[in-house]
C-alpha cells in the first residue's frame, strides 16, 4: 500500500497534467483560428477525463473550466 505522501505526489501529478490540458485548450481558445466546434470536442474529451478522474466532479469542472472557456470565447472570439 502507498504511503500517504506517495499518494499526495500521485494526486498532484494527476492534477498537474489535468490543468495542463485544461491550459492546452484555453491556448487554442487564444492563440489559433481552430473552429469552435473543434475546441467544443476538445472540451468534451476534458469533461470526460474530469469525470473518470475525480467521479461525481462535473459540476464542479463546468463551474470552474466551463466558465473559463466561456469567458475567453466571449472576450477573444466574438467573431463566432
Amino acid at each position: 500500500m502507498d504511503s500517504r505522501d506517495q499518494q499526495i505526489k500521485r494526486e498532484t501529478r494527476v492534477l498537474r497534467a489535468f490543468q495542463r490540458k485544461a491550459d492546452d485548450v484555453s491556448k487554442l481558445i487564444l492563440n489559433t483560428d481552430l473552429p469552435w466546434v473543434d475546441i467544443e470536442i476538445r472540451i468534451d474529451a476534458l469533461r470526460r477525463e474530469c469525470e473518470r478522474l475525480f467521479p461525481g466532479k462535473s459540476a464542479l469542472f463546468d463551474r470552474i473550466y466551463g466558465s473559463r472557456f466561456a469567458r475567453l470565447r466571449t472576450q477573444w472570439r466574438r467573431s463566432e
